[in-house]
């Protein structure tokens, strides 16, 4: 009996018995009460040596309560500032077990204060009377060893999917960490490894709360002259390397590594949505960097593969570009069979790929988004005038969809060309490979808008390109014809009368002023008799747009822009049909050849009347807001999410912090 009570005592005491605290836990709950360095000199020395519980700190912090949160606001105070003073230490480990401590206080006080202002979790972390130094001190630790703090920033500034609810940023936006950054990304040994995270982190800056306030970044952005050294520290004025780059250079290298070499391999898309935002920034903001898309260096062959696959870890992603001697070099090598390239050949063949399938959620936004690259440059005068350089020709490998009812392009030599070609024939190839049940009509409207800013351009200034433009007058009839065989479906979901409008309009600007631009008078010619040849098509446009603008409803207005568009394409079917018509008869052929048809086009143009038609050569410039708002506020969204996957707390563990450290110094 005795010796039951005895067990039964023995399994009381052992049942009651607490679980043992490891020592950093201990430490943290210290920190959480009093100032454990009353009791322990060398507690902060101490703790900075033990391996970081982040779960339990973060747990810690979001556990309290408003009243307790004043209560021990000091000691977080406390806690932040020997977090920034470890940062200075020689022990690699103290550096590295302060920067996830940091990460973890960021984390843990936002997700317990997701209402305050980012003042307010400033204040919580820092202290108002003592934030200024911090921040300086902890902006030297940003040049001094950005890789690292990269990381942490990259983490700290993800603690929400939607960054313009992420009010820590606000401080931010005061105390500008712009120039640290571009110190990073300027450096080739630091950029190399970690220049991608630098320029995500700038990308998302740019999209805090750019449509509610001014946003310094943007500002920052926009006048970036990509000096080759940024003197951010007179500490460091004297480390300068002579090979350095700049922000420009960096993406260049960047967007050159977004190819992929099979087709079976899937893009790692949202990184490279993550790239064509800031690719997106500096064209759209910075027309320095239009230049910089200019700028030659002769091309790498690559025996195996036409193009490099990407790489599925962003660290990976930062590869050395041609050097900068090379790309501002103007008296490139004349060897005729060195092929040079620049960023724009570059970002032409990366287009090319993505906007084959769209599919995929995320490869519609990276096609979208180089479109509306595009657009911004088809706009700036200094591009165009590049892009239409008789003197800077290219060959340019675009890729082509396999198709069941075309050939496969036989192995030949490209042409070398003016680059503005290759975003023509890049635009017929869209047009012609995305005609489908999921019609894609945001895309078409503004491929068939890049090519009416282009032609706009070379009206205004008379420059006739040799191009073979009846490629694209067959990929626009297709398209139209496409429209008609499924108006019913498409009518559902989309306006078909606006992508009719742009595309009749187009035909208008070749009609209208096309005696100024096409290459040679056989050129207008041929405008004509493709116009002649595939009359049904406009014929059954004609009837159906009528029939939709006679009829009260949504499509009245806009099918009777369309009915007053074709004037002219139907002024030209009914003058050369009957024409046509007659010397068929008179010369008893039952079918005329192309150069018959064209002897007639040719000798009936004296009778022909048109009517000239107002503001076919003008267009509405670009501009984000309002009607692209929502598309950059979800695909920063879709960014932000990716951010936090790729820099999670377990890409910032001490080992993996440890080697990256070693590799610093």
């Amino acid at each position: 009996m005795a010796q039951e009570k005895k067990a039964g005592l023995l399994r009381r005491t052992s049942s009651s018995k607490k679980p043992l605290k490891e020592k950093v836990v201990l430490m943290y709950d210290e920190i959480f009460t009093d100032d454990p360095a009353k009791t322990n000199p060398r507690f902060w020395d101490e703790l900075f040596l033990m391996k970081v519980n982040l779960e339990y700190l973060e747990g810690k912090l979001e556990s309290l309560d408003g009243d307790e949160v004043m209560v021990v606001k000091d000691n977080i105070n406390s806690l932040f500032h020997h977090c920034v003073l470890a940062l200075e230490e020689e022990h690699q480990i103290k550096v590295v077990n302060a920067l996830q401590t940091l990460c973890a206080l960021f984390r843990g006080v936002h997700q317990k204060n997701k209402s305050a202002t980012g003042f307010d979790i400033i204040n919580m972390l820092v202290g108002f009377d003592k934030a200024e130094l911090r921040m300086k001190v902890s902006h030297m630790f940003s040049v001094a060893f950005g890789e690292l703090f990269q990381k942490m920033n990259v983490f700290v500034f993800q603690v929400t999917d939607n960054i313009s609810q992420n009010t820590i940023l606000e401080y931010v936006m005061i105390n500008s960490i712009f120039e640290a950054i571009l110190q990073i990304v300027s450096d080739v040994s630091s950029r190399g490894q970690h220049g991608y995270d630098a320029v995500v982190l700038l990308a998302l800056l740019v999209n805090y709360r750019k449509y509610e306030s001014v946003n310094p970044y943007i500002v920052k952005l926009s006048i970036v002259d990509d000096e080759p050294t940024l003197d951010v520290s007179m500490q460091y004025k004297n480390k300068e390397e002579e090979n350095h780059g700049g922000f420009f250079s960096t993406l260049t290298s960047m967007v050159g590594n977004m190819f992929i070499a099979d087709t079976e391999e899937k893009l790692s898309v949202q990184t490279n949505e993550a790239i064509l935002l800031a690719l997106y920034e500096a064209v759209h903001l910075n027309r320095n960097f239009i230049t910089v898309l200019a700028q030659s260096h002769p091309e790498i062959e690559m025996t195996a593969a036409p193009v490099t696959p990407i790489p599925t870890t962003p660290t990976s992603l930062g590869t050395t570009p041609p050097s900068l001697d090379m790309m501002h070099n103007p008296e490139l090598p004349l060897d005729p069979n060195l092929q040079t390239s620049n960023l724009l050949i570059t970002f032409l063949k990366y287009s090319s790929i993505v906007m084959q399938d769209t599919k995929d959620e995320h490869r519609l936004n990276s096609a979208r988004l180089c479109l509306i690259i595009l657009t911004c440059i088809a706009e700036d005068q200094y591009a165009d005038a590049f892009l239409h350089d008789d003197n800077m020709n290219f060959r340019v490998n675009l890729h082509r969809m396999p198709m069941r009812h075309r050939k496969k392009a036989a192995d030949k030599t490209i042409p070398s060309r003016p680059l503005v070609c290759a975003v023509l024939d890049l635009m017929v190839e869209f047009i012609v490979t995305h005609m489908m049940k999921e019609f894609p009509m945001d895309l078409y409207m503004r491929c068939v808008q890049i090519i009416h800013k282009l032609i706009c351009y070379q009206k205004k200034c008379r420059i006739r390109l040799h191009y073979t433009w009846r490629e694209l007058w067959s990929a626009l009839i297709n398209l139209l014809k496409f429209l008609l065989s499924n108006e019913t479906t498409l009518l559902a979901k989309h306006n078909i009368f606006q992508l009719a409008l742009q595309v009749v309009s187009l035909f208008n600007m070749f009609i209208t002023y096309g005696d100024t631009f096409l290459p040679t008078p056989s050129s207008y010619d041929e405008l004509y008799y493709e116009i002649v040849r595939m009359h049904q098509v406009f014929d059954n446009l004609y009837c159906m747009v009528l029939r939709v603008s006679t009829n009260v409803g949504q499509w009245k207005e806009p099918a009777s822009k369309v009915t007053y568009a074709l004037v002219n394409v139907r002024a030209i079917i009914n003058h050369f049909n009957p024409k046509i018509e007659s010397y068929a008869a008179v010369n008893h052929i039952s079918q005329l050849s192309e150069d018959q048809v064209l002897e007639v086009v040719r000798s009936n143009y004296d009778t022909l009347t048109l009517k000239l038609q107002d503001g076919l050569d003008q267009f509405e410039r670009y501009s984000e807001q309002p009607k692209e708002t929502a598309f950059f506020k979800e695909l920063v969204r879709s960014i932000s999410v990716n951010v936090r996957k790729n820099v999670s707390l377990n890409t910032l563990s001490q080992d993996v912090l440890l080697k990256e450290f070693s590799s610093i110094s």
